[in-house]
């Protein structure tokens, strides 16, 4: 039986972040209920049909590409004092490598 799309993504952004996925899906698991064992960063991986975020992300991506730099959104919450950036990863991991 081949593993769910789901899980795959959870190995495969593990292994891009140099850890693994959680056994038992994060919160059933005893040792994290983050989705990867990583030891600094509290990974949550969501796999959904449609997110209504992206299609503001895919804006972005397409004019950050037509100045060649790094596509990046910032949300921020009226009220809130909290600002949640929204990269690639594949961005981000390079950017953390550096």
């Amino acid at each position: 039986m081949t593993n769910p799309a789901w899980k795959q993504l959870e190995r495969r952004i593990a292994k891009a972040f140099g850890t693994t996925r959680t056994p038992l899906s994060g919160s059933n698991s005893r040792m994290t209920k983050s989705d990867t064992l990583h030891n600094k960063f509290f990974i949550e991986i969501k796999y959904r049909k449609q997110i209504p975020f992206y299609k503001t992300y895919n804006e972005t991506v397409a004019k950050a590409k037509e100045e060649n730099k790094i596509p990046m959104v910032i949300f921020h919450e009226a009220g809130t004092k909290k600002n949640i950036v929204m990269i690639d990863l594949d961005d981000f991991v390079r950017l953390v490598k550096q």
